[in-house]
């Protein structure tokens, strides 16, 4: 038999699996502890900071998607990256992860480098001598975030793969923006795929989780050993929800391509906007690598509107259908202020290299009825156009 299309792979997940009173819909495993056989002997689940089986089904679901075997469940996307980290490095080490990624991320690499945990090089992995120079230093691990948070930059996992390799790296990528429907890192090379399961894969802003994936079983079993040892595992309850997120993932994902670059088309050229940030565009900065390692350009874009923070305020006044909060990829548009929200932490200088200015915009385009965001953001843009100097 052929295997399933993922879609159909992640509306089955774990349905039917129920072996004692065969519900379609596998039920929530709230126990934290589990019958031994006899002692140190088990029927394979012991605690389930360990191991639980509601956790393990979502875990299956998302690995599945990878195309890996399993995967790790985190209680955080930071839970993901902090278990990475401690898992991979040690003092003396060199890791290089992007000069403009999340600034939850860069405040927890920058924190860990600062206790001496490794040695940190921020990089503009679009700049190939930037990057050369940086593998010369023989790093651990090759951080990647692709599409990145907030001006969706594009990096060629496949190449920078094959570079960091050729040094000994461990290459990671986090993979959340994309989501499994837009973009399989692993497939490209990749050694290990992080998400913030929080946003696209649960899809409904009201589950906090993380996930990590490992092409290789040892390195997965070296991360389940570290998510266990540090206690970040995710609950029974929060992975029932994000499974029950994931099923619709595929549907949800198309509808938040069309929606997104039907609002980035309208952002084109309108008076009030100055740039537009969206991989889906022809002239978008690494759009021809994007089309070559994406299927999906997923639902996130970026517009800096003119007058700063004035401009900003005038888009915001009057919003109807998107609301002003953090976080991203759920079913419902959100718009945040990267400077004073999402990465609020990095220093001026950092932001500034990054390319963050007053008047940025990230807008998590939902799956609301097209035309109704359309209108919406075309008169927030028209208020930002009536501004004067």
């Amino acid at each position: 038999m052929t295997e399933p299309n993922p879609a159909t792979a992640a509306v089955r997940a774990g349905l039917a699996s129920d072996p004692s009173h065969h519900a379609v819909v596998p039920p929530i495993y709230l126990s934290t502890n589990y019958v031994f056989t006899s002692p140190g002997e088990s029927h394979g689940y012991e605690y389930s900071r360990s191991a639980n089986p509601t956790r393990q089904a979502f875990a299956s679901a998302v690995a599945g998607l990878e195309g890996a075997a399993n995967a790790v469940i985190a209680s955080s996307g930071m839970g993901a990256v902090n278990t990475v980290l401690h898992a991979l490095s040690a003092p003396g080490d060199v890791v290089v992860a992007p000069f403009d990624c999340y600034g939850g991320s860069w405040r927890l690499l920058t924190a860990l480098a600062e206790k001496g945990l490794f040695e940190l090089v921020l990089v503009d992995f679009s700049d190939p001598a930037a990057l050369a120079a940086a593998l010369a230093r023989r790093p651990s691990q090759v951080w990647l975030e692709t599409p990145s948070n907030p001006l969706l930059r594009i990096t060629d996992i496949a190449d920078v793969a094959a570079h960091a390799h050729a040094v000994g790296a461990v290459v990671v990528v986090d993979n959340t923006f994309a989501s499994p429907v837009g973009q399989a890192p692993l497939r490209l090379g990749a050694d290990l795929v992080i998400h913030s399961t929080t946003k696209y894969i649960n899809g409904h802003s009201d589950v906090i989780g993380g996930a990590i994936i490992a092409a290789d079983p040892a390195l997965h079993e070296r991360m389940d050993w570290w998510a266990n040892t540090m206690g970040v595992t995710a609950g029974a309850l929060d992975s029932y929800l994000a499974l029950r997120g994931l099923r619709t993932l595929h549907v949800r994902m198309r509808a938040h391509e069309e929606n997104a670059l039907a609002l980035a088309k309208l952002a084109q050229g309108h008076p009030g906007v100055e740039a537009v940030y969206y991989p889906g565009l022809p002239d978008h900065p690494g759009h021809d690598i994007a089309v070559a390692q994406m299927s999906c350009f997923g639902g996130m874009l970026t517009v800096t509107v003119k007058h700063g923070r004035r401009g900003v305020d005038a888009f915001l006044d009057g919003l109807r259908y998107i609301c002003l909060a953090e976080s991203l990829g759920g079913v419902e548009s959100l718009v945040a202020h990267p400077l004073t929200m999402t990465h609020a932490a990095m220093t001026a200088d950092v932001a500034a290299r990054a390319g963050l200015v007053d008047g940025m915009l990230r807008i998590s385009v939902g799956i609301e009825d097209k035309d109704d965001l359309i209108a919406d953001l075309s008169d927030a843009f028209d208020r930002v156009a009536a501004l004067t100097d």
